[in-house]
């Protein structure tokens, strides 16, 4: 094989994340081809080698796989990166996750462990809570276009005007947006020469009450009166109810919705969800679970993983709006939600006295150093980190407290496998280990893991500073 090679092949399998595997003809080296379905034959062309293998770019498909029984459920399938899955039946991708995780875990745990499957969404499609759409253009000098990119492009965007991820509320909100500033041929931001006014619009629907925050993001570098949008929102048919439109300002030259300055142009700057008859305030950049009905599996999930905790210290690491600690807090002594997001911090705080409960501690400031000035010790410890994982600095600390029972929630396995590489070098062994699909259709999954400490607690501080030489020795690539 040569860099710029072009091969036909099938796709045997599709590892995390969505790297199809191709094998040429040697069954030793093999071809990783992104965005493709177990079984389909593509056509590719070699780009790069790495370790002994190559990764290859997908052309197009030349054979529909075996697995695809469905009709594609949007108009943009599958020029769209949102969607890799639509047209494989639901319970063939909780397979071929379930799969995935089993590859990276197996490899990953020493010794046994149970493994209880990929649990399903309660809801397949209309899901997400959710969406950043983004202005541009579907190709270069093309008409205005809202909603998400082309795979593998910085800068194509194809209007999902039919997303079916989100309710039809929001695809509704979509096409009025479009509209209006389609009719007064208003710019969009142009990434690279930084010029233009409509960035995204960033809208989010609560899936129990139906109040939704309709949020557009534009530069400063025009001024439009927003006024009339705002009154065509609020006369649209929806299911929901619009309860705020705020006009976000950010003029940052990268590609990241943030808030430079944020208007209420109508209404309040928050919503609220109900998630196991419990309560949260949601603000625009506050952090809440994507797809709310399937956060009640995940947490009911980590609830009958941490078993017993009545009269009990819980440390709930990387906290976010608390909304774990307050699933926990009922039958709990106390407990303590660490979280680096200042304004998630203030969240969780209110949303706690919200729902009258007051036994949860809230802290902002990052884990490695607020671990060091708390006074409290845990009985059990819930992470649930960024998608890379733990910082190497932060997790000898967690393990330094030498507690029987540690729950783990991750939405990247890679990172999770690393870190229990130093967790199991610390004494604790993987002992139950679930996933569950809160992006159906996607290529990413949740996996929760309930590791047990093996040594007892008096010698946990010692040998933990031994094994983490040898961790470091691994890490280095020393071992």
């Amino acid at each position: 094989m040569k860099k710029g090679q072009i091969f036909d092949g099938t796709i045997e399998r599709v590892d995390f994340p969505n790297k199809g595997i191709v094998y040429i003809s040697d069954e030793e080296k093999y071809v990783t081809v992104k965005n493709g379905i177990p079984g389909q034959k593509v056509r590719f062309v070699i780009n790069k080698f790495k370790k002994g293998n190559a990764e290859g770019r997908l052309l197009g498909v030349l054979e529909k796989s075996p697995l695809e029984t469905r009709e594609p459920a949007c108009s943009i399938f599958p020029a769209c990166g949102g969607c890799m899955y639509q047209t494989m039946p639901y319970a063939e991708q909780m397979k071929m996750k379930e799969g995935q995780i089993r590859r990276i875990m197996d490899a990953a745990v020493n010794g046994e462990y149970v493994f209880e499957g990929v649990k399903a969404s309660p809801k397949e499609f209309g899901y997400r809570n959710k969406m950043e759409f983004s202005f541009g253009d579907a190709y270069k000098d093309g008409p205005l276009a809202l909603g998400l990119h082309r795979k593998g492009s910085t800068y194509d965007i194809l209007t999902a005007s039919d997303c079916r991820l989100v309710h039809e509320d929001m695809n509704k909100i979509l096409v009025c947006v479009l509209e209006y500033f389609r009719e007064r041929n208003v710019s969009f931001y142009r990434k690279m020469q930084h010029i233009g006014y409509l960035r995204h619009l960033l809208l989010r629907r609560g899936d129990m009450t139906g109040e939704i925050l309709v949020n557009l993001v534009t530069t400063t570098q025009e001024e439009i009166d927003l006024q009339p949008l705002v009154e065509e929102l609020l006369n649209l048919d929806l299911e929901g109810k619009i309860v705020g439109v705020l006009h976000i300002l950010n003029d940052s030259l990268s590609d990241v919705v943030k808030s430079d300055e944020t208007h209420i142009l109508w209404g309040q700057d928050y919503f609220y969800e109900k998630l196991l008859n419990l309560e949260f305030k949601i603000t625009p950049f506050s952090f809440f679970q994507p797809n709310t009905r399937g956060a009640e599996v995940l947490y009911e999930t980590v609830r009958d993983y941490i078993g017993d905790i009545r009269d009990m210290t819980v440390f709930d690491l990387f906290s976010g709006t608390g909304t774990i600690s307050q699933v926990l807090a009922p039958v709990a002594k106390q407990i303590v939600g660490v979280e680096i997001v200042e304004e998630a911090v203030e969240a969780a705080k209110e949303n706690a006295a919200r729902n009258g409960i007051s036994n949860c501690k809230f802290i902002a400031g990052d884990v490695f150093q607020v671990l060091d000035e708390l006074e409290e010790r845990p009985d059990v410890i819930v992470l649930d980190p960024p998608r890379d994982g733990i910082h190497p600095k932060a997790l000898p600390k967690i393990l330094s407290y030498g507690v029987d029972r540690i729950v783990y929630i991750s939405c990247k396995m890679t990172s999770l496998a690393r870190d229990l590489e130093m967790m199991q070098i610390a004494g604790y062994r993987v002992e139950r280990m679930a996933a569950v699909d809160q992006f159906c259709e996607t290529v990413h999954v949740e996996t929760v893991v309930l590791l047990g400490n093996q040594k007892t607690k008096p010698d946990s501080h010692i040998k933990l500073s031994v094994d983490m030489d040898e961790f470091n020795k691994v890490k280095n690539g020393e071992k």
